[in-house]
């Protein structure tokens, strides 16, 4: 009979063995599984697939059908080819030779020859002996016996070519029982070998005597384990132990974090990881340091069916601050579902003092957010939402006694589908109730009903007619109090009403310029009209205190924000859009313009911009004509001096190895914000030195108090196996109270990774 055979599949050529005849003890690779809080070792799982063992059919078969040594491989028939296939029938032997391939679906086992005892059960394959697992991981070996019905196996000489450029080398494994199996010897690595000496270690290793994988118990267990760079030995431990990889989780302890900081000193942060169940998980970890007594954090993580909760806490003392003595934090959150259109969720944000979260490295928010919501969602047509709110001040800026307790806030729109003529009709409505151990009470519903509709005229011009009515009404206390300082004996009952009407106009020129593309000039008027307002100093203000004048609300009906204050009187709009496209899709654009009014309005504060009859000028200018290049400017300019009053321009630059960013920020006093002067400058830039290595740089600098804010500089370094990161960043954000650094203004990082295994960092500042 001719011999049968399959097409042959294309072997990856064999790897170079990781080890040398005089190598030392090898580790293989650990790393913190991502998310899962445990340790793996990457393709040992594949060696267990070498239990795969030939049954042929019956004498001189030379194409037939396998059973499996080790369930584990998977199930189903395995079907196998051979040039020649023999049976001894007085040894009961069954031998192929020749271009042996097994196969069950994607999983495949080639040898020079393979021989079957069927009296003793021992199953033999020697010669370039080769594993392809589905996924493309290799493995090689040049001698394979199995025993004790297939559960048993010797291996001798494996060489394993894995995912993501990994290579893994031993000299020999042993499996025991079907469920251990040790490994002699073992090499570990993910980077390339020199190419002109394939004998030089490669730049990490991971290396040990003895590597245990016990199926049943999901361990590997390792003896004399070291790590290797460039050959040298760093690290080393006698014994060591972690979850197989084919533990879905495990509990055990995560990677160490060393470092120094000004108020801890030295530290270093021990995580556990805890695999409560199939659905939740947590965290704890402890940190020791040299100038404050240990502090225990914890993070719990739990899914539901229909939502998830995470819950982050710590306890312990901080010495030399303002916040001594015991301190701690907890922050919470959680989402559910309740069916297709509502979810609701939570968050719960508290810390004993920003110092205490700075300096036990926590973060370094100012103000701490607790909330609790409820949402609908009605496709893209309507939502509605109703939640509470509490404020945590952390700093002397942000008075506890001032931020409010928001109990309840309830909004809720609805946008209706586009008439017969192109209008389109929304319609909203809004309450809330603030209470403050030190300001205003409030407590305000309100209402607004919108029409747009936008024509176009025969010329091409575009039209567009706007209505805004509004209906404000509620309850206040305090109303001279902060934070609307309004008129004195101005409490209680409190309620109007508002409309707006608007009409758009603009006219968009178009012309060619030929090879130099096109350019648009476009005039655009806007006439708005409604009741004066005044002063308004009568009614609360909780929603529109933080307002400035730009290019981006010219043409805006009520240029507040929200609805306690609203813009009345006639006025009209003006600007003039300029641009010019490019063919290569670059462009100039440009726009200018203000408002005038036919009365002052005395809603504006001084310095807004607003606050006169004629307005300051606003404009904006984008310049990008190359890809590479981006120039984007916006000011606005005093009406009758023309001095700036707030500038934000940024230029940035592309090029293949870098790109660098440059800013420059000027603000006048905001009204109800802040009564200082703002000029910064920032900038900043990433640069691919070569292949490996890249930098960055960014810095930021107050002109107006003559002193940096904020600096960081970056070194990466990142080849096929090998990351090793650097990054200092400092601030000199200080208490406006004492005028004193906070806690944490200065950071040094380091971090080693070594790709497939894991990271490694340490703080030094």
């Amino acid at each position: 009979m001719p011999p049968t055979t399959r097409p042959s599949r294309k072997l990856p050529p064999p790897i170079r063995p990781l080890i040398r005849q005089a190598a030392t003890p090898a580790l293989p690779a650990p790393c913190v599984a991502a998310g899962a809080g445990r340790w793996r070792l990457a393709g040992l799982a594949a060696l267990t697939a070498l239990g795969l063992v030939l049954h042929p059919t019956g004498p001189g078969a030379q194409q037939g059908m396998m059973g499996l040594g080790n369930r584990a491989v998977g199930e189903g028939p395995v079907t196998f080819t051979a040039d020649e296939v023999q049976y001894d029938q007085t040894t009961n032997t069954v031998t192929a030779r020749g271009k042996v391939e097994a196969w069950q679906g994607d999983r495949v086992l080639r040898a020079d020859e393979f021989t079957y005892n069927r009296e003793t059960g021992l199953a033999t394959a020697t010669g370039n002996v080769a594993l392809i697992e589905p996924d493309g991981q290799t493995l090689f070996a040049d001698r394979v016996e199995l025993t004790d019905g297939m559960r048993d196996a010797a291996i001798e000489g494996i060489r394993g070519l894995l995912a993501a450029n990994a290579r893994i080398a031993a000299a020999g494994a042993r499996r025991t029982g079907g469920t251990v199996t040790d490994l002699a010897r073992v090499v570990y690595s993910s980077c390339d070998l020199c190419p002109e000496d394939p004998t030089r270690p490669p730049l990490w290793q991971l290396r040990a005597r003895i590597a245990t994988l016990d199926s049943e118990e999901q361990r590997v267990r390792y003896r004399d384990a070291s790590v290797q760079f460039a050959g040298v030995p760093l690290l080393y431990t006698p014994y060591f132990s972690h979850a197989s990889p084919d533990a879905p989780r495990a509990s055990g302890f995560l990677s160490p974090t060393l470092g120094q900081s000004r108020f801890l000193g030295g530290f270093a942060v021990l995580p556990y990881y805890w695999a409560i169940d199939d659905h939740s998980d947590a965290t704890i970890s402890l940190t020791t340091s040299t100038n404050q007594v240990p502090n225990l954090g914890g993070a719990y993580r739990r899914r539901f069916n229909n939502g998830e909760v995470t819950l982050e806490g710590s306890v312990g003392t901080l010495e030399g601050t303002d916040a001594d003595g015991l301190g701690g934090h907890i922050f919470a959150q959680g989402r559910f579902t309740l069916n297709e259109n509502w979810r609701t969720g939570f968050a719960l944000n508290r810390a004993s003092s920003r110092e205490y979260l700075q300096a036990w490295r926590y973060g370094s928010p100012r103000v701490l957010t607790t909330t609790a919501y409820a949402e609908g969602f009605w496709g893209a047509e309507g939502y509605a939402r109703i939640d509470t709110m509490l404020y945590q001040g952390l700093d002397a800026a942000n008075s506890t006694d001032l931020t409010p307790f928001v109990l309840p806030r309830g909004y809720a729109d609805y946008v209706f589908p586009t008439d017969g003529i192109g209008g389109r009709f929304t319609v909203d409505a809004s309450a809330f109730s603030l209470f403050r151990a030190r300001g205003t009470d409030t407590r305000r519903i309100a209402t607004r009903a919108a029409y747009e509709l936008p024509l176009v005229g025969d010329m091409g011009d575009i039209w567009t007619f706007r209505t805004h009515a509004d209906v404000v009404g509620g309850w206040v206390d305090g109303l001279a109090l902060a934070p609307t300082f309004g008129n004195a004996g101005g409490d209680g009952f409190f309620g109007r009403g508002h409309i707006r009407t608007a009409v758009d106009w603009r006219m968009p020129l178009v012309r060619s310029a030929g090879e130099y593309g096109s350019q648009i000039i476009e005039p655009r008027v806007q006439l708005v009209t409604g009741p004066a307002t005044g002063a308004q100093l009568r009614l609360p203000n909780e929603d529109s205190l933080d307002f400035e004048f730009t290019d981006a609300n010219l043409f805006s009906l009520n240029r507040f924000q929200g609805r306690d204050r609203f813009e009345g009187g006639t006025r009209a709009d003006a600007a003039l859009r300029g641009a010019w496209l490019f063919p290569n899709g670059g462009q100039l654009e440009g726009l200018a313009g203000r408002s005038v009014r036919l009365a002052t309005d005395e809603t504006f504060a001084d310095g807004s911009g607003l606050e006169n009859r004629s307005s300051d000028w606003v404009g904006r200018l984008r310049l990008a004509p190359v890809t590479w290049l981006e120039l984007l400017g916006r000011g606005r300019l005093d009406r009758d001096t023309g001095e700036g009053r707030l500038w934000d321009a940024t230029a940035t630059v592309f090029g293949g190895p870098f790109s660098l960013s440059g800013g420059y920020l000027l603000t006048n006093p905001a009204p109800n914000v802040t009564t200082r002067k703002r000029e910064e400058v920032s900038l900043g830039g990433t640069f691919r030195l070569n292949e490996n290595w890249r930098v960055g740089l960014f810095g930021r600098y107050d002109i107006g108090l003559d002193r940096p804010v904020a600096a960081q500089v970056s070194a990466t370094y990142e080849d096929e196996c090998f990351i090793f990161e650097t990054r200092f960043v400092r601030s000199w954000a200080e208490d406006p109270t004492t005028r004193a650094d906070y806690t944490g203004g200065t950071l040094l990082l380091f971090r080693v990774g070594l790709k497939t295994v894991g990271d490694f960092g340490l703080r030094a500042l």
